[in-house]
């Protein structure tokens, strides 16, 4: 049987010589607000909208929002999933940016000007830079150059919606099921605000490059240049991306994201009222969350944070921490509430490998648990010698 035992970390900061206390210090002392110590007041939910929320990027928490796992229409927000697409099929090798992508007649028809949707008006039959397509695709939200850059991928709209639907899987999108690359109404083309919310976390974390067409105000193609759809990235300096979308049955939408000092937020707002509506919500949503959360770094990752006792092993002690750093998103002047525990073997026997499982740490806030991770060794302990094994197995004995 597998007996834990757990230490537990009072607070934010137990005396440094358990080697247990959280990794950041707590931030200097200020006058207390009288915010910090009343229940953080409910968000801005849109009047009219979908579905909404507010994720902080650099933990995945949702703090709020409303039908977040209903399933809605993505429109042109379907075009950040293509991203993400073009973007890991590049890094695969298998695309390159100056590949020339054939603006063909189906995209053209089916994408082009003469369609009621956007489009970026690259010349029919003639080829760009797949990376100027891409460009026309996420800044002037181009319908025809979604099409040309998914025939130009995966050979056709289908064969590439099957990529789409592979990507989000790998991504954790649960609910969505793609069958286009541009977010047109189609049957079965479906998502959810906290799958959305997912994909943009994705794209800015695995693929920095390829979000940051998303800030670009305007784009030029031939003789025509568009704007950018996304009114907040000329209304707050601190928003560069995400997409906007709006079809007549799936409204307006808008996912954004800003950046504020360390802190990220993302936000999705699906069938809103309009154009400005849907900037006015998620602004709305970005002010919110900034000013009543924050993200703390609780351990960096190789960091040892204990160092339990190690039967029959070279070393008597084996030095435990966390793989990835532990960050934890809190109502702002709640810092010093937290509480962590440290679940650990009652017994540990060498061998163990480096990374190995040895644990798992729980942070709690107001004995809400609020991140957790597993613990694992930072460094190997080989087995000890003849003696030391057979000495040890006689106090193990003993002990039992």
């Amino acid at each position: 049987m597998r007996f834990l035992f757990s230490v537990v970390l009072v607070s934010a900061a137990l005396a440094a010589g358990s080697g247990l206390a959280i990794a950041q210090a707590p931030a200097p002392a200020r006058p207390a607000a009288l915010s910090d110590n009343l229940p953080v007041p409910d968000a801005p939910a849109p009047k009219v909208s979908k579905a909404w929320l507010v994720m902080d990027y650099a933990t995945g928490q949702v703090l709020a929002g409303e039908n977040v796992d209903t399933p809605v229409e993505p429109a042109s927000i379907t075009k950040v999933m293509t991203s993400y697409v073009i973007a890991a099929e590049m890094a695969a090798g298998k695309i390159k940016p100056t590949d020339p992508v054939m603006m063909s007649e189906h995209a053209w028809r089916s994408g082009g000007a003469g369609t009621d949707g956007s489009y970026s008006g690259f010349e029919v039959n003639k080829t760009a830079p797949l990376e100027q397509m891409e460009k026309g695709m996420v800044v002037q939200s181009g319908n025809d150059a979604a099409i040309a850059l998914a025939e130009h991928v995966a050979g056709s709209e289908q064969a590439f919606a099957q990529l789409m639907n592979a990507y989000a899987r790998k991504i954790g999108m649960k609910a969505s099921h793609f069958v286009n690359p541009h977010g047109l109404t189609a049957e079965g083309h479906i998502t959810t605000a906290h799958d959305l919310a997912l994909l943009g976390r994705a794209l800015i974390r695995d693929f920095p490059e390829a979000y940051s067409y998303n800030k670009i105000k305007e784009f030029t193609v031939g003789p025509i240049t568009q704007p950018n759809r996304n009114l907040l990235l000329w209304r707050d300096p601190s928003v560069d991306g995400i997409k906007t979308g709006h079809t007549s049955s799936a409204g307006y939408c808008l996912m954004a994201s800003a950046q504020r000092g360390d802190q990220r937020l993302i936000t999705v707002v699906m069938g809103d009222t309009s154009e400005n509506q849907r900037a006015v919500d998620s602004q709305a949503l970005l002010n919110w969350g900034f000013r009543f959360h924050e993200t703390h770094r609780l351990y960096e990752a190789g960091k040892a944070l204990a160092s339990p006792k190690v039967w029959k092993g070279a070393e008597n002690v084996v030095q435990v921490g966390v793989a990835q750093p532990l960050l934890v998103t809190t109502a702002r002047g709640k810092y010093d509430r937290l509480k962590a525990t440290m679940d650990l073997p009652k017994s540990l026997v060498a061998p163990i490998a480096k990374g190995q499982k040895i644990g798992t740490v729980k942070v709690t806030l107001d004995g809400k648990l609020v991140a957790q991770a597993p613990l694992v060794a930072v460094s190997a302990v080989e087995e000890g010698g003849f003696f030391k094994r057979l000495w040890h197995e006689l106090l193990m004995w003993w002990q039992g």
